[in-house]
């Protein structure tokens, strides 16, 4: 695929993501494939796994949403016991949102979930190959973290 131009290129990119999603979609047995989880309500439970307990507004900032929005993930996850909500010791103003145990456990199967699937997948895929990809993969995700910044 020498000397594409880079409208091409991204016409093509444009194409094939949607369909690399929807086959990994259609190979997950997940609960955000079932429809209990929605991807915003993971991206949450990530980023509460990730950094710890977490105030409404630095959740609505990392999610770029409004405050609003994030409080309408969040509500959800508490009611399926995904996540609770705590007061700050320091001052009960503050809402703090953890994640549960509940929430915990179903990140985690998840998460081995996917690492099967690309696993199974990337299997077939040379060592050569897997490499670059992720090479450029992180290039990608390096350009993307700029440019937010």
């Amino acid at each position: 695929m020498t000397g594409i131009s880079i409208t091409d290129f991204a016409h093509k990119i444009e194409k094939i993501m949607p369909e690399i999603m929807r086959g990994f979609a259609r190979r997950q047995h997940s609960d955000i494939f079932k429809g209990k989880i929605t991807l915003p309500q993971l991206l949450i439970l990530d980023i509460l796994n990730s950094q710890g307990a977490s105030k409404m507004t630095d959740l609505a900032k990392k999610m770029k949403v409004t405050t609003a929005a994030s409080t309408g993930i969040v509500q959800r996850l508490v009611v399926q016991g995904y996540v609770l909500r705590e007061y700050d010791e320091k001052d009960r103003r503050l809402i703090i949102i953890k994640l549960s145990p509940k929430g915990s456990d179903v990140l985690k199967k998840i998460n081995q979930q996917r690492t099967q699937l690309i696993t199974r997948i990337f299997s077939q895929i040379s060592e050569d190959d897997r490499a670059e990809y992720l090479r450029i993969l992180m290039q990608v995700k390096d350009i993307l973290d700029k440019e937010e910044s």
